[in-house]
């Protein structure tokens, strides 16, 4: 296993970043009307009273420290990969007992990234060829000291196994529970380009909402996606 300690800080400010989530999560009023988080458990038991079902949307809010809570508009998008978590939904650098917020420097990296892990998805429930779920891309600003995962390419390699996260996920842990920030590191799904993980919500801020996406399954992969927004389709090769 890497040594965290081994591993240089760089300060990551990326100013459009991408993040593309599934359109059928909506957005979390608590989040995004109540300006002071710190009036958030007062609410959420007052609420509770008369809407048993509060905590479902909301998530376990409780995994995120009141001084990293987010609020305000597009405050959902950052707080959701921290409240909704799950060891049935693990990802690169998280077992599934603790949120990571992953972004791409650009488009085409978030795509790419997204594409992948949908792909595998459909493949592994055996869905039908066709349009299938709907996407949103999210615009947003990344700042933060994180863990560079950028150099000594030999000794990163186990980390970025295209199909086997238990390096990454192992050290992902042991960052986290070092006060680690999260990390940056290079895209798997698309060369030359770069991905944050971060562990806490208010490392990016500014999120706004850009083009609705759809993918298409051909059976074997996802071979086009469909800008909604402008009504155009692309191929991905």
């Amino acid at each position: 296993m890497i040594d965290p300690a081994s591993l240089p800080v760089a300060q990551v400010e990326w100013r459009g970043a991408v993040r593309i989530i599934r359109s059928i999560f909506p957005p979390i009023d608590l989040f995004e009307d109540i300006a002071d988080p710190a009036d958030w458990p007062l609410l959420i038991a007052a609420e509770q009273k008369t809407n048993p079902r509060l905590m479902e949307t909301i998530g376990q809010l409780d995994l995120v420290p009141l001084e990293r809570r987010v609020s305000g508009p597009g405050a959902s998008w950052l707080m959701a990969p921290f409240t909704h978590v799950s060891p049935d939904r693990p990802s690169r650098f998280s077992d599934g007992t603790f949120g990571v917020l992953y972004a791409g420097d650009r488009f085409e990296v978030a795509l790419l990234e997204t594409v992948h892990h949908h792909a595998r998805f459909m493949a592994a429930t055996a869905q039908p060829p066709g349009w299938t779920s709907q996407f949103r891309e999210i615009v947003l600003d990344v700042d933060g000291s994180l863990h560079d995962l950028r150099r000594d390419a030999d000794k990163i390699a186990p980390v970025l196994a295209p199909g086997d996260y238990r390096e990454s996920q192992r050290l992902g842990r042991s960052l986290r529970a070092g006060g680690s920030e999260g990390v940056v590191y290079p895209s798997v799904r698309c060369a030359g380009g770069d991905c944050v993980g971060l562990f806490h919500p208010d490392l990016a801020s500014h999120p706004v909402q850009g083009r609705h996406l759809d993918y298409h399954w051909n059976g074997e992969r996802v071979d086009l996606y469909r800008d909604r927004s402008a009504g155009a389709v692309y191929r991905i090769v």
